[in-house]
């Protein structure tokens, strides 16, 4: 009997390893289209996402080496075009998306993260016009911060030597493109910061793709510019180019020649200025003399320089008069001033603490003295009151009755007070009451009238 051969037993991670360069092989450099959810970006710099359609997901890591290169931000929801290679996680045996380059559906990633930057920079307030800051009228020392190669620090150095050459002008030369070009331009906005001299910055380039331009929309450069002390004119491209710098600078220029004009003012078109205000003064001045000579001939052919001396002598009567009713005044008042004193010290006096008590004494005299009277008055009129109506309670008294001979007769032991023969039997006790003592009888006959 023919034994058949021993199956094959796979290991898991052969089988992953075999799944693994298969898929390595097969999709290599692929684009995937879907919209990303569970999007995490933890402390390690890597960016881990899901991108999914209708019935499928698939797990997407962008390694850190890669996001440096991501100019705008990810976020759940996003439709995106994402490049990369197939792989499997070997530890959970996944399937996922290695990303190489990743732009978002319909809308360039730069153009994205410029959207996404001017939102949050205007969130946070470094548009607002609040913060903007006046432009010298006439600066001194202008501070330049472009290429030293290009075509618009020719053209910004032309303008403003053929417009008012008399101004200084230092320049910071940066990249204006290219990677590391941006924290130039922050660091150069710094440097030209701490020179007291430097009045107003100039930052800009001349023209270019949204590419060339994109150290301008770097957030570094804008908060350079806004956390600047010196007003910032931003030159950036030609006129229909905005870049983030634009909203934060203190203002806007079409064109790096532009920013010349607006920042010095044409010198011979001051100078004809001067010359004219000038001319004015001049003119003013005349007439202001003209003014004066004329008010003081008026004044020559006055009454008062005609004959000085009578008029010395009126202001000196009418100084008279003035002396004499301020003395009349002065005497009625210190008059008045010393009764009001008078009649205070007398009030002073009057309420003195030992016045008053002396008042508060006679006072006291007084009520002591009062209050015996009536109280000897009020005895005296009870007392008489008194003896009348002991009088008067004296006659009505019973007692009066029993000292003129007549009892009380009360039957026993009920104690009634008999007034009638008839109440009583023979054999009864009556207790008779005399003005002094009293009887207990019996009843031996009875008569009645």
């Amino acid at each position: 009997m023919n034994q058949s051969s021993p199956p094959k037993i796979y290991s898991i991670t052969e089988i992953t390893l075999s799944i693994r360069r298969e898929l390595e092989r097969s999709f290599d450099n692929i684009w995937v289209e879907g919209e990303v959810s569970n999007l995490k970006t933890p402390t390690s710099g890597h960016i881990y996402f899901t991108i999914k359609d209708k019935s499928s997901q698939l797990r997407v890591i962008i390694f850190k080496n890669r996001t440096r290169h991501l100019k705008f931000q990810l976020q759940d929801g996003m439709q995106l075009l994402t490049k990369g290679s197939l792989t499997v996680y070997e530890k959970r045996g996944e399937y996922q998306l290695l990303a190489e380059y990743v732009e978002p559906k319909g809308v360039g990633a730069l153009q994205l993260a410029f959207e996404q930057l001017k939102r949050r920079l205007a969130e946070e307030g470094l548009f607002d016009e609040a913060h903007k800051k006046p432009l010298p009228a006439l600066p001194g020392c202008i501070g330049l911060v472009t290429s030293p190669s290009g075509a618009a620090i020719r053209d910004i150095l032309q303008i403003i030597d053929r417009r008012f050459p008399n101004v200084r002008i230092i320049i910071n030369p940066v990249r204006v493109q290219g990677d590391g070009a941006a924290q130039e331009i922050a660091r150069a906005i710094a440097e030209l910061n701490e020179i007291p001299e430097v009045d107003i910055l100039i930052v800009g380039r001349g023209g270019g793709s949204l590419e060339d331009l994109w150290c301008f929309n770097e957030e570094i450069v804008a908060r350079a510019i806004y956390n600047s002390r010196l007003p910032v004119i931003s030159a950036v491209g030609h006129e229909i180019d905005y870049t983030i710098a634009d909203f934060v600078a203190d203002l806007r220029a079409p064109t790096p020649s532009a920013a010349a004009e607006l920042v010095v003012a044409n010198k011979d078109a001051l100078t004809d200025r001067l010359r004219s205000l000038t001319i004015r003064l001049t003119q003013v001045t005349k007439r202001l003399l003209e003014n004066c000579k004329s008010s003081h001939r008026l004044l020559l052919q006055s009454k008062a320089f005609a004959d000085p001396v009578q008029r010395i002598r009126e202001r000196q009567q009418q100084l008279d008069e003035l002396v004499f009713s301020m003395r009349k005044d002065i005497t009625y008042t210190l008059q008045q001033t010393k009764q009001q004193q008078n009649y205070l010290a007398q009030r002073l006096r009057a309420s003195h603490p030992a016045q008053q008590i002396e008042n508060f004494k006679q006072q006291l005299s007084q009520t002591r003295k009062k209050l015996r009277l009536v109280y000897t008055y009020f005895i005296e009129n009870r007392q008489a009151k008194l003896k009348t109506k002991m009088g008067s309670l004296d006659a009505l008294s019973p007692l009066a009755s029993l000292k003129r001979g007549y009892s009380i007769c009360r039957r026993l032991p009920d104690l009634e007070i008999l007034t009638q023969a008839n109440k009583v039997k023979p054999k009864d006790s009556l207790a008779i009451k005399l003005y002094r003592g009293s009887l207990v009888c019996q009843v031996d006959k009875i008569e009645e009238e």
